[in-house]
């Protein structure tokens, strides 16, 4: 593998697609560790630094808090796959709950948009009426 040149913050955030306050913020959090500066001179990240904020990254893609980031970056150590797949278990059936929520939001949606396309004249709106008096659908 190649040595790459030690990088800036604003080197490594522009790498990882993020702005230098994400970076500053994910240090706060204990996500990233910050590098000692030299004497007189400027912090520099490592190719493990843009690994570790492609995995906060990817992790937050998958609709993960920072919080849960952190409780797998400190599973990762060879030892505890059965944790990190629990964590990401329960995950799973966070996401699938939301889907069906949001599966009865858009028939409810749908239902209320044909009965405005179904009525004519001078009347009051289906949709309105329904989300006026709580008729729609309670997620």
């Amino acid at each position: 593998m190649p040595m790459t040149m030690p990088m800036t913050i604003g080197v490594l955030a522009q790498a990882a697609g993020v702005n230098v306050e994400t970076v500053r913020y994910y240090q706060r959090r204990g996500l990233l560790t910050e590098p000692a500066r030299p004497l007189g001179g400027v912090r520099h990240y490592g190719e493990d630094a843009l690994r570790r904020l492609e995995f906060v990254r990817q992790c937050q893609t998958l609709g993960f808090s920072l919080e849960e980031v952190g409780e797998l970056l400190s599973l990762d150590d060879g030892c505890h796959c059965a944790e990190a797949s629990a964590l990401a278990a329960h995950k799973l059936k966070d996401v699938r709950a939301r889907l069906a929520r949001l599966r009865r939001i858009e028939r409810a949606l749908a239902e209320l948009v044909s009965q405005c396309r179904r009525s004519r004249g001078r009347m009051r709106c289906p949709l309105i009426d329904a989300l006026s008096s709580g008729a729609a659908v309670h997620p």
